[in-house]
């Protein structure tokens, strides 16, 4: 059977409708951007209907391209991230009114800052994404190691099913914070402590 091949007019149909999602969504996130402080919306509370796929694609290096174009305005980046959710493993762009996929090759955020923070007398670790989302390690938000392509990899659970990739710098300042040690079979272990949390990460 021939290869059917897509006109220049529904090329551009698609596009057309695709240009007209990332607007609709950029001047929703925008209209309720009431200061610069930082929030994630009750994307858990919405129930909007699904309006297909969208050619955008966030890299495993954590660059967002839309539509063979990279996204360098971090606070659209950062507007865009606010809205980034998860079910059954296909990533959306969220608002009330729609619900938009969208490609992710690794993990949707990626963490750029590790810090330790003393709370009611304990010390915890704090992590911090290139979009200023902060999180406390504990039970319900753990490191874990992952390979992707081959690559052991470092990541911390976020929210509602979202992960973010440690970056390599940031996982030399985990080993700093931690005890690095090796199991018999000679596969390097490192133990963090958050809290009462005791993680062993082995790679």
């Amino acid at each position: 059977m021939a290869n059917q091949k897509i006109s220049p007019d529904m090329s551009k149909k698609t596009s057309s409708h695709d240009d007209k999602n990332f607007k609709q969504i950029t001047q929703y996130l925008k209209d309720g951007q009431q200061s610069h402080k930082r929030s994630i919306p009750p994307l858990d509370q919405w129930h909007p209907k699904h309006c297909g796929k969208m050619d955008l694609t966030i890299k495993s290096n954590g660059e967002w391209w839309h539509e063979g174009q990279r996204i360098t305005r971090q606070s659209l980046i950062d507007l865009f991230s606010s809205v980034l959710w998860k079910e059954n493993d296909t990533f959306f762009l969220k608002t009330p009114a729609e619900q938009i996929e969208i490609t992710v090759e690794d993990a949707p955020l990626q963490i750029s800052q590790v810090d330790q923070v003393n709370l009611d007398g304990k010390s915890y670790l704090q992590l911090t994404t290139t979009n200023q989302d902060i999180v406390i390690v504990d039970a319900e938000h753990p490191i874990f190691m992952q390979q992707y392509q081959g690559e052991w990899r470092a990541y911390v659970h976020l929210r509602f099913g979202l992960n973010a990739l440690i970056q390599r710098s940031c996982f030399y300042h985990l080993i700093d914070y931690g005890i690095l040690g090796e199991t018999e079979q000679g596969d390097s272990i490192l133990s963090l402590q958050s809290g009462d949390l005791l993680l062993q990460l082995r790679s």
